[in-house]
């Protein structure tokens, strides 16, 4: 069973360069997983997919106050996923305002990427990277060094 990937991004990305880094990070990923982005506009309601928990899917928030993890723990957390038959995972990174409260008490795993503070569309392109790095891991890949 293929894992599926939806990752919701606030915001949209605009420097050339995250589009390019994020699109060869998606690139790399179709080869392990199913992956969709899913850009939802800054201001204004938060669609029901950013919101309500789907049954059988696991839910990531990226946010400041989350646990953070490092790449080999990235890597287990998805294998754990396979091992336990979730095969659908939501990572939710939030704009230049961070997440609302309700979005992360509705997640199931909290997750901060570092201590340090970086750009959304950054954190976007940090995340597909090491996403790619965990598949890589739990695959035996050179990739991780």
């Amino acid at each position: 069973m293929a894992i599926q990937i939806k990752m919701i991004c606030v915001g949209k990305l605009k420097e050339r360069f995250y589009v390019d880094a994020a699109n060869e990070y998606l690139k790399r990923l179709s080869g392990y997983c199913k992956i969709e982005v899913v850009e939802i506009p800054e201001h204004g309601p938060l669609p029901d997919l950013a919101v309500k928990n789907q049954p059988g899917t696991l839910t990531v928030a990226l946010c400041v106050e989350g646990r953070e993890i490092d790449s080999p723990g990235l890597a287990e957390l998805l294998e754990s996923c396979a091992l336990n038959g979730t095969s659908r995972l939501r990572f939710i990174i939030g704009g230049s305002n961070g997440l609302r409260d309700d979005v992360k008490d509705a997640s199931d795993v909290k997750m901060s990427l570092s201590k340090m503070t970086f750009p959304h569309n950054l954190a976007r392109v940090i995340l597909l990277e090491q996403l790619y790095r965990a598949f890589n891991i739990n695959e035996g890949g050179k990739y991780h060094k």
